[in-house]
């Protein structure tokens, strides 16, 4: 009789864990409704087939996915038990959640028990999703692979760098399904400093992995121990059973609304059978006030803004310079390298990457300069200051990316948009990243070099771009000109502009 009990508790104790951390458990997919079911407050069960509401593009999707494979199927040393991931709609509603909550840590807890995470976030000049994707993997210039016969029976934990774990979930073998979402948080905390519309990517994993004393895949040939599940397929090295074709849709698309905050959770913690990897924790608890989205990457300042001011310990990308900053009194020391007291506007127009009229100015930090020497330029008087500081440059935003949206969106005939220059070769810059809507004018969160190239205002090798935004339209052609393929849309938000070659 009392083997049979502990039998039972056994099975018991079985079924107890394949609930809290399977990856096809009641509890989880339990979690993940619930999260769904905040997300999309208004819909009933029997529309919501009809609707799927998305926080990230279709295209955006499908390079984090791809790229997740691809790296999964490079792995050194070759890992035996890979598994192919797919995309999982129910983490993608999970990773919007807390992606809307605009929090620097992981959460909320209690998904985390059944889920992996991986974060990233940034703001300034672009970086597609598949950029952080990459950074998650590289941390694996600092992990040491451990082999069976180092782990008798606990693997050791080799990480000579800052954190490793992005890229040991990335790269867990058993774990076959994300979903991520991405987020533009109008303030965010990030380890102490508020980043204004900061770009928040959320990535989230299962089955999680992260196990300490476990290696993240076996080390062996290609596909050599698949689970029996995957019928001896393979591709690319990874554990491969096929899946259902997926064709994106104009529902796809829809960018999730802000919601009203949820009431606090009331569902217990759980204990967790295996402790997890430590994460780094934030230094202070963000802001989850929600705001409207927007969709501006650069940081909007004043011309009396020093550089000292907004680059403390945080990365300097990208500033976006209002008009008049002539007449305004902010001072500059130095001429090209400016003291970091240095209003970041003026010291632009000294070094002529803007005029009187403002636009974007990309930084760049430099520590420890040993003097700064006056000159005045561009009708800006700049000072000497014969003693160390730190320093700053600045250059003008060359990229593909930029969008009247971003650096001047229509207002009732008050707009006034900065001359652009366009770098070489944005012709040859993917649609999804760099969008062209329209013909002749352009929706205004088109690429404007591209939509300068679609125009024909400027050729291959780039060149300056005039502006005029103006006010939305009901709809937009598409059309194929100059080896551009424009899009159609309708019932857009946000303005429009149109394109003017410059005259010398």
């Amino acid at each position: 009789m009392h083997r049979l009990v502990s039998i039972a508790l056994l099975f018991l104790g079985a079924s107890l864990a394949a609930s809290l951390f399977l990856p096809d458990s009641l509890e989880l997919r339990q979690l993940m409704q619930r999260y769904q079911d905040e997300l999309e407050p208004n819909d009933t069960k029997a529309d919501a087939p009809l609707r799927t509401r998305r926080a990230i593009r279709w295209s955006d999707r499908e390079e984090i996915l791809q790229l997740h494979n691809k790296l999964r199927g490079e792995v050194y040393p070759t890992a035996s038990n890979m598994e192919y991931m797919v995309w999982d709609d129910e983490l993608e509603k999970s990773a919007t959640y807390w992606a809307e909550q605009c929090q620097w840590e992981h959460g909320p807890k209690d998904l985390l028990m059944s889920i992996g995470q991986n974060l990233a976030v940034h703001w300034g000049r672009y970086r597609s999703p598949a950029y952080h994707v990459q950074a998650w993997y590289d941390e694996v210039k600092d992990y040491t692979y451990p082999y069976p016969h180092e782990c008798n029976p606990w693997c050791p934990e080799r990480c000579s760098g800052p954190m490793c774990t992005h890229y040991t979930q990335l790269v867990w073998a058993t774990t076959n399904r994300v979903g991520c979402a991405v987020h533009t948080c109008p303030r965010m905390n990030v380890w102490g400093e508020i980043w204004e519309n900061a770009i928040y990517l959320v990535c989230n994993y299962s089955p999680k992995g992260n196990w300490i004393g476990e290696a993240p895949y076996q080390h062996g040939r290609p596909c050599s121990q698949c689970p029996p599940s995957y019928g001896g397929g393979c591709r690319d090295n990874l554990c491969y059973k096929g899946e259902p074709e997926r064709h994106e849709s104009p529902d796809m698309n829809e960018v999730e609304k802000p919601q009203e905050p949820v009431q606090p959770r009331t569902t217990p913690t759980k204990p967790q059978s295996k402790p997890s990897l430590p994460q780094k924790p934030a230094n202070a608890n963000p802001s989850s006030t929600k705001t409207t989205r927007t969709t501006y990457l650069a940081q909007n300042i004043k011309c009396e803004t020093k550089m000292r001011d907004k680059c403390k310990g945080a990365a300097c990308n990208r500033y976006n310079c209002p008009g008049n900053c002539l007449n305004k009194k902010g001072k500059v020391w130095g001429t090209l390298y400016y003291d970091v007291q240095s209003s970041i506007c003026r010291a632009a127009i000294h070094y002529g990457i803007i005029d009187n009229n403002g636009g974007l100015v990309d930084v760049t930090r430099k520590d420890n300069f040993p003097f700064f020497v006056k000159a005045t330029k561009n009708g800006v008087e700049s000072f000497s200051k014969y003693k160390p500081g730190n320093a700053f440059t600045v250059s003008r935003v060359e990229d593909c990316y930029t969008t009247v949206a971003e650096i001047c969106p229509f207002k009732a005939s008050t707009s006034h948009c900065p001359r652009v220059f366009c770098p070489a070769n944005c012709i040859n810059e993917p649609s999804y990243w760099a969008p062209v809507v329209g013909s002749n004018i352009y929706g205004d969160g088109s690429s404007i070099c591209r939509a300068a190239l679609h125009a024909g205002v400027i050729k291959a090798s780039g060149g300056y771009v005039d502006l005029l935004a103006l006010d939305k339209r009901k709809s937009y052609t598409g059309t194929l000109k100059n080896g551009i393929q424009s899009e159609s849309k309708t019932n857009t938000e946000g303005g429009s502009f149109r394109v003017f070659a410059v005259r010398e």
